[in-house]
């Protein structure tokens, strides 16, 4: 069993304004994805990975660059994913780093990438299994800027359209799916 609080700690060790708000959105995230997957016992979901993914999924957000959320490291905000899954390879969980690396939109494409000049490897980073899909989907109820508020299906998927109508879609099939 991954101790998700002990891989938190040793890379936000003080308490401070950032590890707040990962901490609060990560729980949001949490919570949202545990409710997903305990009205939907016919999915088999591995729900102590749900939990412990949800929690770990922004963990790379204090190397980039976002001072509007606390963080000031140097690295563009769109590589946290990237950045949190290499901290999570290197503890020794790949399954977990791959909810991180692809939780960013509704997952991103290599087209995307390409197309968007992202600051990414040309890959897809979408998610896969169900697990990978329900922290991905949560996710996108919750910002880090406004941490005590859900937003609405529709408020989720015109947050998405940054990326793409691609990823509204894959969005679209989750909700039919996890409603």
């Amino acid at each position: 069993m991954l101790d998700y609080k002990k891989i938190i700690d040793k890379y936000y060790p003080e308490e401070n304004a950032l590890k707040h708000i990962l901490m609060v959105h990560s729980s949001s995230v949490a919570l949202k994805a545990l409710q997903i997957v305990d009205a939907h016992p016919e999915l088999q979901v591995d729900r102590r990975f749900v939990e412990e993914a949800a929690m770990l999924h922004d963990i790379g957000i204090f190397q980039c660059d976002a001072p509007g959320i606390h963080c000031h490291g140097s690295e563009p905000y769109i590589l946290h994913g990237r950045i949190g899954a290499e901290i999570l390879r290197r503890e020794g969980y790949p399954q977990h780093a791959r909810v991180c690396e692809r939780h960013t939109g509704a997952g991103i494409t290599k087209n995307e990438i390409e197309q968007q000049h992202l600051p990414l490897p040309p890959q897809d980073f979408l998610p896969q299994t169900l697990e990978e899909q329900i922290v991905c989907y949560a996710d996108k109820f919750f910002s880090k800027t406004r941490l005590t508020t859900e937003k609405t299906i529709e408020q989720a998927e015109r947050s998405l359209m940054k990326f793409g109508p691609a990823g509204v879609e894959r969005f679209r099939r989750w909700e039919k799916i996890f409603a």
